[in-house]
C-alpha cells in the first residue's frame, strides 16, 4: 500500500514537474514527489523482511545493486535526451521517469506479496528435523571458540579487560536479575 501509493503519487508529481511552466510550481511538485518517495521506500524496504526474513540482507543487496546500476545509467540517458536543454526535452525526461514509476506500481500491485515465501524456510535434514540449533540461555551454548567465529573475534580478540570484564560492563556487575552478567563470563575464551 505504501509502496504503490508512494510511487504512484511520486509519478503524478513528476508529471507536474515536467509540464509546469512556473518555477515555483515545479519546485513545489518536485519536493512533494521526493516526499512521497519516502512512503514508497518504507513499503519497499520492509518487504524483504516480510517475504524472506532469513535472506532479507541478500535480497536487499540484489535490489539495491540493480537500483544503483540504474542510477549510474540514468545520467547518461538524460544527457543524451537533453542535448539542447529545452523545456520539451526536460518534459520528456520527467515523462519517462513518471511512466517508469507507473509501470513499477502496476508490476508491484500485480506480482508483489507480503507473505513469507516457501523457499525462505530452512531446509530439513534427512530425519525431517530443522537444521538449526537454538539455546534457551547462552549458558547452554557450546564453549566459545575464536577459531569458529567471524569478524573482529578472530585472532584471539577478547572482551575489554578480560580479567575484570565487569569493569568494562559495570551495569552487569552485581545485578542478580540480569542473565547477561553470567552470560558474559561464558563468552570469554578460557
Amino acid at each position: 500500500m505504501f509502496n504503490c501509493g508512494g510511487f504512484g503519487m511520486e509519478a503524478i508529481f513528476l508529471l507536474v514537474v515536467g509540464y509546469s511552466t512556473n518555477t515555483s510550481v515545479a519546485l513545489t511538485a518536485l519536493v512533494i514527489a521526493v516526499g512521497f518517495s519516502g512512503f514508497a521506500i518504507s513499503g519497499f524496504n520492509v518487504n524483504h523482511l516480510d517475504i524472506a526474513p532469513r535472506y532479507a540482507s541478500i535480497l536487499m543487496g540484489i535490489s539495491n545493486g540493480v537500483g544503483t546500476l540504474a542510477g549510474m545509467l540514468v545520467p547518461i540517458l538524460v544527457e543524451n535526451l537533453t542535448e539542447a536543454g529545452t523545456q520539451k526535452e526536460w518534459s520528456n525526461v520527467f515523462l519517462i521517469a513518471s511512466l517508469l514509476h507507473f509501470g513499477g506500481v502496476a508490476f508491484y500491485a500485480v506480482f508483489a506479496s507480503g507473505e513469507k515465501q516457501p523457499w525462505a524456510d530452512p531446509a530439513n535434514d534427512a530425519d525431517g528435523t530443522l537444521d538449526t540449533q537454538t539455546y534457551e540461555r547462552l549458558d547452554d551454548a557450546p564453549p566459545f571458540d575464536p577459531a569458529k567465529t567471524y569478524g573482529s573475534a578472530v585472532d584471539g580478540a577478547t572482551w575489554p579487560e578480560q580479567e575484570g570484564h565487569h569493569d568494562a560492563f559495570p551495569q552487569h556487575a552485581n545485578d542478580p536479575f540480569d542473565d547477561n552478567a553470567r552470560s558474559y563470563q561464558h563468552a570469554l575464551p578460557q
